[in-house]
């Protein structure tokens, strides 16, 4: 848990998440994915839904398609239910993740399964390189109970993916990420090593965290540096709760619409046309 004598990395950018609608109507928050930030290499989205009023939610993400990455749903509080055109089902429940590959081309859909009370969790999509966009599709459904967690000195963390202090995450993953929740309490500071290279970023969901300079506050993203190894980022007064994220950058062209994303237009055009055309999964 000890980072590097040489500690360099800190927030050169603080994004704010704007409101957006998904789905069938499903009020957001569009953290990555917008003119402040398109995308962080590899990730390419990440939102946050959460509501108290059913009428946000109840209608879900019914069938949509996607070909060329993943998408990983990830549930604080409320349930998911999860079903697609190669046959998978599932209710994630709270705390539990969902990492899918869509691949070669996948059609899903994304359901609450409640109609009162919180529903809050996070869709983040994680880029493929070239050689990964038209593999066959996969899901992986962890519940709450097959994610590794660990508590102490102030600090409490889940794995979704990735490694962090000796710990392995959840998910197996096709190019190299991590995805952590991190809720630290007052002043207390989470570190981490990384490559020289990797992208990292910190989504605080409450309280406010510092690293470097820059201070990041509840609904803001911040984004490290990159060129040294070491990654400190410290709670404010009143602690702090983040999803921290990290991955090696793909250095593809990408090329985005919709639900679909390749490296070039023509690849484009050619996943439109196979989902119009009954050829996805």
């Amino acid at each position: 848990m000890t980072a590097g004598a040489e500690q360099k990395r800190g927030f050169i950018r603080v994004v704010d998440g704007m409101p957006a609608s998904d789905g069938a109507g499903v009020s957001l928050l569009r953290v990555i994915g917008t003119q402040q930030l398109d995308f962080l290499d590899p990730f390419l989205m990440l939102d946050e839904f959460k509501n108290e009023d059913p009428g946000a939610y109840v209608a879900g993400f019914p069938d949509h398609p996607h070909r060329g990455f993943e998408t990983v749903s990830y549930m604080k509080a409320g349930k998911m239910k999860h079903h697609d055109s190669v046959g998978n089902e599932g209710v994630i429940e709270d705390g539990g993740v969902q990492w899918m590959t869509a691949g070669r081309g996948i059609i899903h859909s994304e359901m609450p399964q409640q109609t009162e009370g919180l529903l809050w969790g996070y869709q983040l999509w994680v880029n493929l390189p070239a050689k990964d966009k038209m593999v066959a599709p996969r899901y992986q459904d962890i519940q709450r109970d097959g994610i590794p967690e660990y508590q102490g000195d102030g600090i409490f963390v889940r794995l979704m993916a990735g490694e962090w202090n000796g710990i392995q995450g959840a998910s197996q993953t096709l190019w190299p990420v991590g995805y952590l929740d991190v809720r630290l309490d007052p002043g207390v500071t989470f570190e981490h090593e990384l490559s020289e290279s990797a992208n990292a970023m910190a989504f605080v969901y409450e309280g406010s965290a510092t690293s470097g300079d820059r201070q990041a506050n509840s609904h803001q993203l911040g984004v490290l540096s990159r060129g040294s190894t070491g990654v400190k980022i410290t709670a404010g007064d009143e602690g702090c709760g983040m999803l921290f994220m990290w991955g090696e950058p793909i250095g593809e062209p990408v090329a985005k619409m919709g639900p679909f994303v390749m490296n070039t237009r023509e690849e484009l055009f050619q996943a439109a046309d196979d989902f119009r055309n009954g050829r996805f999964a």
